[in-house]
């Protein structure tokens, strides 16, 4: 007895309940995420943390418990806070799964049946029509006019058309006709399960903030050590006994820990987030708000980021001449301007195009959108923009598009219905008007996609046996060019990243020729014009690096694989890259790039969870406004830092001049009261700082790629405006102790000390209220910018007026800081 074909009977399903149970269920293997607590407790457990915890533990050595409670519940704080806000989008990872469909046709045991897509094993039958997401690995054994959407994976726009024998991978979906194919992979043995490991795998780069804090708090843990060991050394020198001098010693190096800067960064870093989420900028790690600003150097996708993803036809060439098209988006209205003949001829033309197409425009929800291939969908809105519909009638044959023939021909009724490619389809007319060619020429160079439609009538009763029967003495119809056309704020966004010297490159899967002619109307490419094919890339690293350091260079055809290597060259050079992207093959570059940016609107979940930052429109402008806030941020970091080594400056130099006076000099501040500066009175306004709004001129020159301290912060700091607080802080001191009398090498009369001592308290406070508005700018005056232009820090100069009040009226707390409401001569001393 003959055997039936297996691509008829499928699998028993006897045999693919053993193959489920052998293999396992058809899912995409889950990355294992560290346990929420584990996560919680690394924001305890970095440097800085460990530095603020082990000064809590001397504070407690020093019996100052109240201020080891305090640095304690800052490390909390801001532990917590940082966790909160950077894994509340982690669950985007969980959807990963979703790439793949619930239910599945296929034949088992000879009969069509749906299942759940899990229950997919190797060997197993699968049916496909238009609008079907591949859900395995397959190989196709039959097909008709089978056209598969791989952009996912690819970043092709143009869909792969599938004939027997040709590999379709999961994730991809069916955009017109129908096939039969066998499953040859599932789950974790997927080219989509690859592609997500391969994310994974990639480690992602520290941030240029983290590895400046690290530098940071590493030098000021130095300097604090240092300085504590010193005052040791100098406190014995003087006849301090020794275990007084060791609890001086850890108040002093304790003193010299910023408690306020790790909240302050995370604060600042938080509403940068914020800011970029109303501008559809969603941020998922909060280091990633800085990295922006030291962007030297972006990789943009095309379609979708720098266009619109909206294919549109836009004129028609015909015989009878032009006709002009414009309407928004798919919506079937528009506007038609051309000649009678011509506008008739459209029509026609239009009406064959539509029926060689199975892409249509539908309306869902109000909003016209697209069901298949885009630019058969833009086909299908000319047809009714032009008061037509597809050509009626029996369709006898067909014969798909071929990548060999590019060209495409059905069979209605007696008439041979063609499109393809210009070129392709005037190779098989009879006549061609040398008019088309002009106009073949005219839409190229206006970066137009260009379809070119022909037709021809049959004998009666014939039957063409093949295309090459079929497709012969046709009559060209016309020419359809179609655009998908750029964002709005695409050529200023560019022109932008220029001024702020930012080079931008366009990463691409598409023909070289679509990408440079987008390239050029989105103002990408001004002067020289440099395109590279992914199967042209170096394998040097270096080799390649050299090759992409410039601004405006188009790559096309490029892999996943390709756009890893594209990042780690521009990285070898020294640039910290953007990588934009929303398929699964820009995964791994997103991952190891210094910035990863998804598309939110249209970009897959593995795009989005490998990302740093997700653009909830998907326009390339939102990366620029990103771009401006992060540079707003690094300098608002800046500022504060300057603001908080500047009181850092007045509150040791008590300290040194006691030290350097043999002890004649008695301490203008107690250690208690300088931590009582620290968190009581200058966290506010740094947190002020750190809200500051972006100067006009954040964008304008190269980006922020130097040190947080550099010698201009230093000397502005230790030149400028540290002395400045620390010489009225003293002066105040002075002169009130002189007032009551006292004289150098004098005994310390505890009262005088105290009000003398709230003298030099004071005078900090109100140094710390000037200092903060003198560091909103290194060069504006805060006449000039506006007093009142940041209401945050106003409001935080006001608080910290009431606390000072507050410290030097309230008895309790005025006993517990050793100091008491000074004289008038004090504080005019320190109003000065």
């Amino acid at each position: 007895m003959a055997r039936v074909p297996v691509d008829l009977v499928g699998l028993s399903s006897a045999e693919a309940a053993t193959r489920l149970v052998r293999d396992g269920a058809n899912v995409l293997p889950v990355a294992r995420q560290p346990a929420r607590w584990r996560q919680l407790v690394a924001q305890f457990a970095h440097f800085f943390a460990l530095m603020l915890w082990v000064a809590a533990g001397l504070a407690v050595v020093a019996g100052l418990s109240e201020l080891a409670v305090a640095i304690c519940l800052v490390v909390i704080i801001n532990g917590v806070f940082a966790f909160v806000q950077e894994t509340r989008a982690e669950k985007a990872a969980e959807r990963l799964r979703d790439l793949l469909p619930r239910r599945s046709i296929v034949v088992r045991d000879g009969v069509e049946r749906e299942i759940d897509a899990r229950e997919l094993v190797v060997g197993d039958l699968v049916v496909l029509g238009p609008g079907d997401r591949i859900s395995a690995d397959l190989t196709v054994t039959r097909a008709h006019s089978l056209a598969v959407d791989t952009s996912t994976l690819t970043g092709e726009s143009i869909p792969m058309i599938g004939e027997p024998g040709d590999s379709i991978a999961a994730g991809t979906f069916v955009v017109e006709g129908e096939a039969r194919a066998v499953v040859v992979a599932i789950g974790g043995s997927t080219r989509l399960a690859a592609i997500a490991r391969l994310t994974r795998s990639e480690n992602r780069p520290r941030s240029v903030l983290a590895r400046e804090l690290d530098q940071v708090v590493r030098v000021i843990a130095v300097i604090a050590v240092v300085c504590g060991a010193a005052f040791f050394g100098i406190a014995l020198l003087v006849g301090t006994e020794a275990s007084d001098g060791f609890l001086f010693a850890i108040g002093v190096t304790v003193a010299l820990v910023p408690e306020g800067l790790l909240p302050t960064v995370t604060l600042s870093l938080a509403i940068g987030a914020q800011r970029m989420s109303k501008q559809a900028a969603l941020v998922r790690r909060l280091e990633a708000v800085e990295t922006l600003g030291s962007t030297t150097f972006i990789c943009t996708d095309k379609t979708g980021t720098l266009t619109r993803n909206e294919m549109s036809v836009v004129e028609v060439w015909t015989p009878g001449g032009p006709v002009h098209v414009s309407g928004r988006g798919y919506e079937p209205a528009g506007a038609i301007e051309g000649e009678a003949e011509a506008r008739r001829l459209a029509a026609d033309l239009a009406a064959t195009a539509a029926r060689c197409s199975s892409g249509r425009a539908v309306e869902t929800d109000g909003r016209w959108v697209v069901l298949g291939d885009p630019m058969e969908a833009a086909l299908d809105v000319l047809a009714r923009r032009l008061g037509t519909g597809a050509v009626a009638g029996v369709e006898r044959a067909r014969f798909p598009f071929d990548p060999r023939r590019r060209r495409m021909a059905i069979v209605v009724d007696d008439a041979v219905l063609v499109k393809g490619a210009p070129d392709s389809v005037f190779a098989v007319c009879a006549d061609t008007d040398p008019r088309a060619h002009d106009a073949l020429g005219d839409f190229a160079q206006r970066g137009l996609r260009v379809l070119a439609v022909a037709c021809r009538t049959l004998h009666p009763g014939s039957e063409p046996g093949d295309a090459a029967e079929a497709e012969r003495g046709l009559t060209l119809m016309g020419l359809v060019g179609l655009e998908d056309p750029p964002r709005e704020g695409a050529a200023e966004a560019l022109a932008a990243c220029r001024g702020a010297g930012i080079r931008v490159a366009m990463v691409t899967g598409d023909h070289p020729a679509t990408a440079l002619a987008i390239a050029r109307e989105v103002g990408l490419v001004l002067g020289e014009e440099r395109v590279v094919v992914g199967a042209d890339l170096p394998e040097d690293e270096q080799i390649l690096g050299a090759l992409l350091d410039y601004d405006g260079v188009v790559l096309a055809r490029v892999s996943p694989e390709d756009k890893l290597r594209i990042a780690r060259a521009l990285q070898a050079r020294g640039h910290v890259v953007a990588m934009t992207g929303d398929g699964v093959n820009d995964g791994p570059a997103l991952q190891a790039a210094d910035i990863g940016i998804a598309m939110g609107a249209s970009g897959t979940d593995v795009a989005r969870e490998a990302a740093d930052l997700v653009l909830l429109d998907d326009h390339f402008a939102t990366v620029v406004a990103a771009v401006e806030q992060g540079r707003a941020t690094f300098s608002n970091i800046r500022r504060f830092l300057t603001y908080h080594l500047t009181d850092n400056v007045a509150e040791l130099t008590p300290f040194v001049v006691w030290a350097l006076s043999g002890g004649r000099i008695p301490l203008a501040l107690t250690v208690l009261q300088v931590l009582c500066l620290d968190i009581g009175t200058d966290l506010l306004p740094a947190l002020a700082l750190g809200a500051e709004a972006p100067a006009a001129h954040v964008l304008a020159g190269p980006p922020v790629t130097g040190r947080l301290i550099d010698r201009r912060l230093l000397g502005r700091v230790f030149g400028v405006l540290g002395p400045t607080e620390a010489t009225v802080e003293m002066a105040a001191f002075v002169a009130t102790y002189l007032a009551s009398g006292w004289w150098f090498g004098d005994h310390f009369a505890d009262a005088p000390l105290r009000a003398a001592s709230g003298a030099a308290f004071a005078a900090v406070v109100l140094g710390q209220m000037a200092n903060a508005f003198a560091c909103r700018s290194a060069s504006v005056t805060p006449a000039r910018l506006g007093w009142f232009s940041n209401r945050l820090l106003v409001g935080a100069v006001i608080v910290e007026g009431v606390a000072l009040l507050a410290f030097l009226g309230i008895a309790p707390l005025a006993d517990v800081l050793r100091h008491t409401i000074p004289p008038g001569v004090g504080f005019a001393v320190a109003l000065g």
